[in-house]
């Protein structure tokens, strides 16, 4: 084991000014939820983003809860998901006691593919059912193909729930990445390329859905002098303190992206050209953050087997991880039909079996990066 520092995958990022929120809020006796941080954390990432509004909330799998509950879905629904994913992405779909049914990626963005995206809806239409929503996933920085994917969407008027946890500041053409469906989701965990140690939001053009999510994220209170409920609700505010983090943090955003992919940069200069190595491709549809640097390896050519490669940088004290293993391969959904984007061919688990998350972490310093860089040449062969 390595006694040199910790080198890890993504970690919190302070800026600067995260601190000066923070302090207001304790100055002010603002610690309880909500306050004047979040108000202005909802109207500056809206305002970023360039959407109708937002909804500052405890996590971003909170946010997808709320958008299929705005979406109708209840049980016994059909929800269609992407299944290269972490599970945060689909359990909101069973807590609503609907049906998730997982679609493939494509092997040119990692993304929900257009053809198993298709083939699932006509499946479906075969048996007289369609979803209520499409979870679409955008990975480790990227956007989907949101073209392709909305247009097989709208012609069977489906809305679609945006998935962009791992992608802000991203985008796909002019938009930015988390506009592009009925619902965008953010989530500021502390992996993220900003944090608010835990949170997330929802972000539309549609305020009266908005106005709605506030209401179930506040235990769905009634406007009344007592406490009065005739709705199920939820406690999936952000504090006002977390608040002020993410807009001391949101003021980095750019500059955090711009590291992100300087460290994809020196990657890609330093390993593409090996033999059996292959990195996530950039589609030209958009611009990447490259959250996460993510590749993939032949082990007929390096010698070594994508998990290998992880347990071998740790004992140098380096975080990597494997590719998010598909949800349709987890124990929890193994019931779950799965429709793939080449017929006989599991892209979503060659990605898994091959692909490595590298260490993108803003605090790490250049001569981290290549000692990381070395370690992979010396494990390879």
């Amino acid at each position: 084991m390595s006694n040199r520092d910790r080198i890890y995958l993504s970690s919190p990022h302070m800026g600067g000014f995260e601190q000066q929120y923070i302090t207001e809020a304790f100055e002010t006796n603002w610690i309880a939820p909500l306050g004047k941080n979040v108000d202005a954390f909802e109207t500056e990432v809206a305002s970023y983003l360039g959407c109708g509004g937002a909804v500052a909330l405890s996590s971003g799998t909170a946010a997808i809860h709320l958008s299929l509950i705005l979406l109708g879905v209840e049980k016994d629904d059909i929800v269609f998901c992407s299944s290269l994913t972490f599970v945060a992405s689909a359990n909101p779909i069973l807590y609503q006691g609907a049906i998730p049914v997982f679609i493939d990626s494509e092997p040119d963005s990692w993304n929900m593919s257009p053809e198993a995206l298709e083939r699932a809806f006509k499946t479906y239409a075969d048996k007289g059912r369609k979803p209520k929503a499409v979870v679409i996933v955008n990975l480790y920085g990227q956007s989907a193909d949101y073209d392709r994917l909305k247009k097989i969407c709208d012609y069977y008027e489906v809305p679609i729930v945006e998935d962009a946890a791992e992608s802000l500041g991203a985008t796909y053409g002019k938009q930015m990445s988390g506009t592009l469906g009925k619902f965008g989701i953010l989530s500021f965990n502390g992996n993220k390329i900003i944090t608010t140690s835990g949170g997330g939001m929802l972000v539309s053009d549609d305020l009266e859905a908005l106005s709605k999510a506030r209401f179930y994220s506040t235990q769905a209170r009634d406007k009344a002098i007592y406490y009065q409920h005739s709705a199920l609700g939820y406690n999936y505010r952000l504090s006002n303190v977390l608040a002020g983090i993410g807009r001391g943090q949101l003021k980095v955003l750019e500059d955090r992206i711009s590291q992100k992919r300087d460290i994809f940069g020196l990657y890609h200069k330093m390993l593409s050209e090996l033999d059996g190595v292959y990195f996530m491709p950039e589609k030209g549809f958009g611009k990447s953050t490259r959250w996460l640097t993510a590749m993939q390896i032949d082990s007929t050519k390096v010698g070594i087997e994508a998990h290998e490669v992880v347990h071998y940088l740790e004992k140098f004290n380096v975080e990597s991880r494997p590719v998010w293993k598909p949800l349709h391969l987890q124990p929890l959904f193994n019931e779950a039909d799965y429709f793939t984007d080449e017929v006989g061919r599991d892209i979503s688990r060659e990605l898994f079996l091959n692909g490595i998350c590298l260490p993108s972490d803003t605090n790490m310093n250049q001569e981290n990066q290549e000692f990381v860089i070395e370690l992979i040449k010396k494990c390879f062969n």
